[in-house]
């Protein structure tokens, strides 16, 4: 069923919208959330690890040495993926007097957004 013609302007307008704020979501601030080195290199031996572990319970037959593997691997990927508080990159050193406001939440960014379109209306 084709779209009226209220509903095709309607349309052609989101996507409009969507096309001038896409740089807005893709710049958004990550609330100082990076990935670590460190905790990515550390997360990737414990996988290895844990995958050596797994290959070994397989091997000998022993199943809790399979399931401790399992656990490792699985906490090195968690350990690798999960951002840290705090730390940032080269890009993204802050200056002295705004390192000290806390960062607005989400649910206020996208406020802040919403009361901008449409004052722009």
């Amino acid at each position: 069923m084709p779209l009226s013609e209220q509903e095709q302007r309607l349309l052609d307008e989101m996507e409009r919208h969507l096309m001038q704020n896409d740089a807005d979501v893709v710049h958004a601030p990550r609330d100082g959330r990076t990935l670590s080195y460190r905790n990515v290199v550390y997360g990737a031996v414990l996988f290895l690890i844990g995958l050596g572990g797994l290959i070994a319970g397989v091997v000998v037959s022993l199943v809790v040495i399979g399931v401790i593997g399992f656990v490792l691997m699985l906490g090195g990927v968690v350990l690798a993926v999960t951002p840290t508080k705090g730390s940032r990159g080269p890009r993204e050193r802050s200056h002295p007097s705004t390192a000290d406001k806390p960062a607005p939440s989400f649910m206020d960014r996208m406020n802040d957004r919403w009361d901008r379109r449409q004052e722009d209306r």
